[in-house]
């Protein structure tokens, strides 16, 4: 292929090995951000215990990485657009190592608390900028699937994090979840460092000092053929800035997808969340509630999965509507388990099936509708304003089932978020949104060596 844009060398050309082994990082960055949400679920029946906290107490500290992952994502990914993704991804992982590591010297439900909401940043910058980084490392042919195997990290990473938490918690604190967490994110700080060049699209788009010699360098990286110049970026291109997810080419996607991410996020964190609580509190011990949780985070990893399968034969708005109807299913049916722990694991896995393959589609919608310039911003808009449901849900699941209402009623209640979010959904217009989009400004064909 003949072509001086580093973007379409990416789109037209095949997937690399080295492509690959930068997606396959994404879903393991996934991975830790999935095990660092599920690790205070693991850990709660242990907190709940040595401080005595009520169900509503312990839902609020449920909740506080959710607060710090809602700021990282809104504010992190602006930055990532800023600065790059590179830069954003490894300072990100660092706050999130840290963070686990303080989360183990914590006294009092409060220093935990800060810790978490500490960790989330990381966590909620990690987010947003992971869904830009695989949408513009993989080709046209393959994007959808990669997204999607992108967001099946994150369930993989409850799974098999509660693979070990399981043994861990038998015989040893709550703590020891913390510590497994920081030691496998330090790990992925030096991968990053050697294996994920900037984003070529990033690059081509802000041309910053030595663009074009950082830009080959990332493409030799990649295994590609180097270009002679970059694509010249006109006065409009030079003016556009990170709040056109609010013009009005955008600002209708923005906020449906927002809001269905709110909604389904309400739905979601009930299941991640208060499913350990819910098992310890039909009398089964700690390990046994992990091993439940761990089948709703495997049934997650299949739903991504499948999800990403399915969208080279369904249109990502219908099969997000569908799979969020679905998910208020599941949830439902969750919420009437009897005391039995293999009815509870795979009733809590279909919950985690539809619900992890809702969250594919909706990441999915974000890196398709977003152009390259706000891509980070606008999937951390969706994230950080849409992780107030993640918020919220922890909090008003502990208020409910304080209340004593009975679990199937929960349960119903709990999972009308994915219904309201597949509603939705069912206003988006999702093509014209594309087509909007494209008419946004976009550099010229004409060549030059200026930012070389």
């Amino acid at each position: 292929m003949t072509t001086n844009d580093p973007r379409e060398i990416i789109d037209q050309s095949p997937m690399t090995t080295a492509q690959v082994v930068v997606v396959i990082l994404t879903v393991l960055m996934n991975a830790m951000d999935g095990y660092d949400v599920a690790s205070i679920a693991f850990a709660s029946p242990g907190i709940a215990q040595e401080w005595g906290t009520t169900q509503t107490a312990l839902g609020i500290v449920l909740s506080m990485e959710l607060i710090g992952m809602a700021f990282g994502s809104f504010l992190l990914g602006g930055v990532a657009d800023r600065i790059g993704r590179r830069k954003t991804l490894l300072g990100c992982l660092t706050v999130m190592a840290i963070g686990m590591i303080g989360a183990t010297t914590a006294a009092s439900p409060l220093q935990l608390s800060l810790w978490r909401v500490f960790t989330g940043l990381g966590i909620g910058g990690v987010l947003s900028a992971t869904n830009a980084v695989v949408a513009e490392f993989s080709n046209n042919r393959w994007r959808k699937l990669c997204i999607s195997m992108m967001v099946i990290g994150y369930p993989l990473g409850g799974t098999i994090g509660g693979q070990f938490v399981q043994g861990m918690l038998k015989t040893q604190g709550w703590r020891s979840v913390f510590y497994l967490g920081a030691g496998a994110t330090a790990v992925l700080i030096p991968l990053v460092f050697l294996l994920v060049p900037e984003s070529l699209h990033w690059l081509t788009r802000k041309q910053p000092a030595n663009a074009l010699a950082r830009v080959n360098v990332a493409l030799r990286k990649l295994g590609h053929q180097t270009v002679a110049a970059l694509p010249v970026l006109t006065e409009g291109d030079r003016n556009k800035t990170v709040t056109d997810i609010f013009s009005p080419a955008l600002v209708s996607v923005t906020l449906l997808v927002t809001a269905a991410y709110f909604f389904h996020m309400t739905t979601f964190y009930f299941i991640l969340k208060w499913t350990p609580k819910i098992v310890t509190g039909f009398q089964f011990p700690p390990s046994a509630a992990a091993g439940v949780l761990k089948w709703a985070n495997l049934g997650g990893a299949l739903g991504g999965a499948v999800f990403g399968l399915l969208t080279a034969r369904i249109g990502l708005k219908p099969l997000s509507i569908a799979i969020l109807l679905l998910t208020f299913v599941g949830v439902a049916l969750f919420g009437r388990t009897p005391a039995d722990l293999t009815t509870m694991a795979y009733l809590a896995g279909l919950a985690g099936f539809f619900g992890n393959a809702g969250v594919s589609g909706l990441y999915s919608l974000a890196a398709y509708v977003f152009p390259t310039h706000v891509r980070a911003t606008g999937t951390g808009f969706v994230i950080g304003i849409g992780r107030g449901g993640a918020v919220l849900s922890p909090i008003l699941a502990g208020m409910l089932l304080d209340s004593s209402l009975p679990l199937p009623t929960i349960g119903l209640i709990m999972a009308t978020g994915s219904l309201c979010g597949a509603i939705v959904l069912m206003f988006l217009n999702f093509e014209g949104q594309q087509e909007a989009a494209q008419r946004l400004p976009t550099p010229t064909p004409t060549l030059s060596r200026a930012r070389a």
